[in-house]
């Protein structure tokens, strides 16, 4: 059977290797496997979310819904070292080098959880790390996430509703979707969950939306 990147345990063999997230504030190494996603390179639509963004809160928890290997979640770390940042996802490979790449890069205000299909969430804790409690179900005052379009509308929008419903009230949400798989469609979904998104940037095929949570 095919193995995908929203699988929970991969079986495909690893095979260790590294990308570099380079953007204007900061460049991190990561490190990254098979069997997770986009493991030869730090992906476009993660760039564009990256470089489109308005500063995350300096304060607060924030969520990286999807992490992977972490360069949302490390770069939201970086930017806000006094916020406490959770990335979640539902690979443990993924998770487990998300946090390795935490420690490489000292970032101990993160943490990183993996989603068990009936909504459990274990918490992989880095070195002296243990999270408090209440900073792993939110509320969260930012969420930022490439979204694991693939994985099929049901699950993604189950998800979506999950998670974008734990946004506090001045909370904003910044996803990146791929026009040809649905970015126009999905902002149409959104605001017909109550969840008002708004296109705040389009680079390279790429929509950044911009959503709020429900009233």
């Amino acid at each position: 059977m095919a193995q995908h990147y929203f699988d929970s345990d991969p079986g495909t063999a690893s095979r260790p290797s590294t990308a570099d997230l380079v953007l204007p504030d900061l460049h991190l190494r990561l490190r990254t496997d098979r069997g997770v996603f986009s493991p030869d390179r730090v992906d476009l639509g993660t760039r564009v979310l990256l470089e489109s963004v308005p500063p995350p809160p300096a304060e607060g928890r924030l969520l990286d819904l999807g992490c992977g290997y972490g360069p949302i979640s490390l770069t939201m770390a970086s930017r806000a070292p006094g916020a406490r940042v959770l990335g979640v996802d539902v690979n443990s490979r993924a998770v487990g080098l998300a946090r390795r790449n935490a420690d490489d890069h000292g970032l101990g205000n993160s943490w990183f959880g993996v989603v068990a299909p009936e909504g459990g969430l274990a918490v992989e804790q880095g070195e002296g790390r243990s999270p408090a409690a209440e900073d792993l179900l939110g509320p969260f005052d930012a969420i930022w996430s490439n979204p694991p379009i693939r994985v099929g509308k049901d699950v993604l929008h189950a998800m979506l509703r999950t998670w974008l419903n734990r946004l506090t009230p001045e909370g904003v949400a910044h996803l990146v979707v791929q026009r040809h798989l649905g970015s126009d469609s999905l902002q149409k979904w959104l605001d017909a969950q109550g969840l008002p998104a708004e296109r705040v940037a389009s680079r390279a095929g790429f929509r950044v939306l911009a959503v709020r949570r429900a009233a």
